[in-house]
């Protein structure tokens, strides 16, 4: 599609107005060649909660490399599946569905009888895009959850595998689909040298319109996840959250290896990984081994954003693709669930002197615990804790990688905790270095302190110094803050000063 014209946009009126792209109900079906998923987004746009969210592995593609058609118990499933996603989304009053599919109906000889069927018994219009606006919109859901992704999106499906390029800025640059879904190479002949070489073959042509210069490859689809799951079970890895897992090649080439010569029935019970979506992980792992030898990348990421949050971000405005996800997602929840909403941007204020010298990609953290510091107040004290850090570690935030996501956790749980001795969150630690421990503790405690010294607006009790020497804490208090300094607010102020390792002084 690159210099073409568009054509009618077939998704016009997703968003029609500024209200609707600052916080709307939107319904979204991905009608794919193996899966079909049902995703309905509410809040903040730039960061959507996923407010239901339902798949069936309908397998539409399902031999039709040998067929020409639609597999007929899949088409007979998809329709059951529509049928309810229909009434499901006029129980909520979801404004009428965007509805894409994929490679296996824009392919198939009885592709077009399917659509018209659909639109006649379900009500649902659907948009048959062809691969290059595949990739394109996948690429979009990456840059949804990366704003500044650069490098190149893989897409892979049951009957196809898109590539696409990011380049940085939001901008998206080459793009080709080819035949690499496990549906298709379940039918090419010449076992597995034969299709290690038929592989081999497309990869090398797409390489040819892509190029190979890409550091960072973002993998979009369920054979992939399935993979990343496995590659954490394997490595041991202590979180199961796969959007933003981050894997080497090597990982990648041990993890296959580790499979093929692994009881892959047994690896499934152990995951939580579905039989149909199993079945097509083989031929997978073999295109993901292929992808890996020719395009070289320095690591994978794993983007649990696709199609379906591309069909988002087509509609935003330049301005609102440009605001950070991760704040814009806290700032949502603290108007969602915090007692004082509003209260976490004079938290952050007040707490300025401390981390002043805080790079960018600290201060946003910094910013997004002050928001989101009292959304778990409703929580049973002796929990409150560790519910602070199980919410952000597994919580449906975009632009946070996993380190990012401990060091958030651990600053929450310090936000009502002196000490993590102890913790069952513990071997979630050790994926941060001891200066970044300390650094989320002396957050925690930072906020714990601030948090209680005034429940209106800190800034207006007193005034946080910080020594040029770093050896010196001054909190000068207002007349206000002379009230609201009691003994409580003393002793968190005094623990705050321990962790940093200064001499606390309250000026009176």
């Amino acid at each position: 599609m690159n210099g073409k014209a568009r054509t009618t946009d077939p998704f016009e009126g997703l968003f029609e107005d500024t209200a609707a792209r600052a916080l709307s109900r939107v319904g979204v079906v991905d009608v794919g060649s193996n899966s079909i998923r049902l995703v309905i987004f509410d809040g903040a746009a730039r960061s959507p909660a996923y407010f239901y969210n339902e798949k069936v592995m309908a397998g539409l593609g399902k031999d039709m490399a040998t067929t020409g058609k639609l597999n007929p118990d899949g088409v007979e499933r998809a329709f059951d599946a529509l049928s309810r996603f229909a009434a499901i989304a006029d129980g909520m009053k979801v404004r009428p569905m965007t509805v894409v599919a994929t490679a296996a109906v824009r392919e198939a000889q009885d592709g077009p009888a399917f659509r018209k069927r659909v639109e006649k018994e379900t009500g649902l219009k659907l948009n048959v895009i062809d691969g290059e606006e595949e990739a394109r919109l996948s690429a979009q859901g990456v840059l949804l959850g990366w704003p500044d992704a650069k490098g190149l999106v893989c897409d892979i499906g049951g009957n196809s595998m898109e590539l696409a390029v990011v380049d940085g800025a939001g901008g998206i640059g080459k793009r080709v689909t080819s035949q690499l879904g496990p549906f298709r190479l379940q039918q090419v002949k010449g076992g597995q040298d034969g299709l290690a070489k038929h592989i081999a073959a497309i990869m090398k042509e797409l390489a040819k319109t892509v190029g190979t210069d890409h550091d960072r490859i973002y993998l979009v689809g369920g054979s992939w996840r399935a993979i990343a799951r496995l590659d954490m079970e394997r490595r041991g890895y202590p979180m199961t959250v796969l959007h933003e897992y981050r894997m080497t090649p090597d990982d990648v080439l041990d993890t296959v290896d580790w499979m093929a010569d692994g009881d892959l029935q047994a690896l499934r019970s152990r995951v939580g990984i579905s039989s149909s979506r199993i079945e097509l992980v083989p031929l997978a792992s073999l295109v993901l081994r292929e992808l890996v030898q020719t395009f070289a990348p320095q690591e994978l990421a794993i983007s649990s954003y696709g199609i379906r949050e591309g069909l988002l971000y087509e509609h935003m405005s330049g301005s609102l693709r440009g605001r950070d996800p991760l704040l814009e997602s806290a700032k949502f929840t603290e108007k969602q669930m915090a007692r004082m909403p509003g209260f976490g941007k004079k938290l952050y204020q007040f707490l300025q002197p401390l981390f002043e010298d805080a790079p960018p990609a600290r201060d946003r953290l910094i910013r997004a615990a002050c928001l989101l510091h009292d959304t778990s107040w409703r929580t049973h004290p002796d929990y409150r804790a560790e519910a602070c850090f199980d919410n952000v570690t597994r919580a449906n935030m975009a632009a946070l990688s996993h380190p990012e996501r401990v060091f958030l956790g651990l600053a929450l749980l310090h936000r009502y905790k002196n000490s993590r001795s102890g913790s069952p969150m513990a071997p979630l630690f050790k994926m941060l270095s001891d200066d970044e421990i300390l650094d989320a503790e002396v957050l925690g405690k930072a906020m714990r302190f601030g948090a209680m010294f005034s429940v209106k607006d800190p800034t207006e009790a007193g005034e946080l110094k910080l020594s040029k020497k770093k050896d010196k804490l001054e909190l000068s208090l207002t007349r206000t803050g002379r009230a609201l300094f009691g003994e409580v607010a003393e002793a968190r102020f005094q623990s705050l000063c321990k962790s940093l390792g200064v001499e606390g002084i309250v000026d009176t």
